[in-house]
């Protein structure tokens, strides 16, 4: 038997570590992060337990990464959904889309997105990786569709801005409701209610299943 191209292996890598991320989203998603394990996570995606050590140094690295990969394929669906924004609206309204497919998170995967922001606020902070440089990309995308003047400046205060309403609406006891936080953020940025999708106005087919492939924007 010849050995497999180069591409081919490439590929079996990539659909491999796919899986992984795909697991741990749906696994902490049903179980929280605690009790779900990484042997656990393997198990789901039909890989052995050393192939995550391949990939991510540990649990929290491979959950940052699957959230961030989740976070992605959701603001490029909605940054893409039609009817696709043209015209002098188009910069605003795909703002708009941006940061109601990001609170529409804290919403729709409340337990995932507690953990996802707990190891954020942890003293290592972001953990750097592909997919969370791919979501940085498309936020900035925004901001300078929007207009600003200033995007290495104006994205970090978005993503500040949203990291602090997710926060707000999964505070255990006490969470802040989506319909403020939301006015409140698009008050900042002058964006009229009636953009992206204000609450109780999600599109058809909701908010996509990590397995989805979405193409992001060009």
């Amino acid at each position: 038997m010849s050995p497999r191209r180069p591409d081919v292996n490439e590929e079996l890598r990539r659909r491999s570590r796919e899986r992984l991320l795909e697991a741990a989203v749906e696994l902490v998603a049903e179980r929280g992060c605690e009790a779900t394990t990484l042997g656990d996570i393997a198990a789901r995606a039909g890989t052995a337990r050393g192939l995550i050590s391949y990939y991510f140094p540990g649990k929290r690295q491979l959950l940052q990464s699957a959230v961030h990969r989740l976070m992605r394929l959701t603001v490029a669906a909605a940054l893409e959904r039609e009817p696709r924004p043209r015209g002098p609206e188009a910069g605003p309204e795909l703002l708009a889309r941006a940061i109601d497919a990001v609170l529409g998170l804290a919403r729709e995967r409340p337990v995932l997105m507690r953990a996802h922001m707990a190891g954020l606020l942890q003293q290592d902070g972001f953990v750097p990786c592909a997919e969370q440089q791919q979501l940085a990309a498309l936020l900035r995308g925004a901001v300078v569709a929007y207009g600003s003047a200033d995007p290495d400046t104006d994205y970090p205060m978005l993503r500040a801005l949203l990291m602090g309403a997710v926060v707000a609406m999964l505070i255990p006891g006490v969470p802040l409701p989506e319909a403020p936080l939301r006015k409140e953020l698009f008050d900042r940025y002058g964006l009229d209610w009636s953009l992206g999708v204000p609450p109780g106005a999600e599109p058809a087919g909701g908010i996509p299943r990590a397995r989805e492939r979405v193409r992001a924007p060009r």
